[in-house]
């Protein structure tokens, strides 16, 4: 697995994925907008959004552990928010 960046969480480095790193990016670069979930698979893995199943909001859900619940913002029925 390739890492890019890391997360300073108490005191600690913790490595943040390819995938996790460019999902945060994207949703800080657009921050208060709702983003569905096609559109940041279409950004972060320059593929076809059409099978991007639960891999989006897996990546999410990881994200959220790493830095907190308070910065991703579910909507539901549209997508993702940047809250931070």
């Amino acid at each position: 697995m390739r890492y890019i960046g890391y997360e300073k969480s108490n005191c600690s480095k913790t490595k943040i994925p390819h995938h996790e790193f460019f999902t945060l990016l994207y949703l800080a670069s657009h921050p208060s907008w709702v983003l569905s979930k096609e559109e940041i698979y279409e950004a972060v893995w320059k593929a076809d959004p059409e099978h991007c199943g639960a891999a989006v909001a897996n990546v999410v859900y990881s994200l959220r552990r790493k830095i907190g619940d308070g910065y991703i913002e579910t909507v539901v029925g549209s997508g993702y928010r940047f809250v931070g």
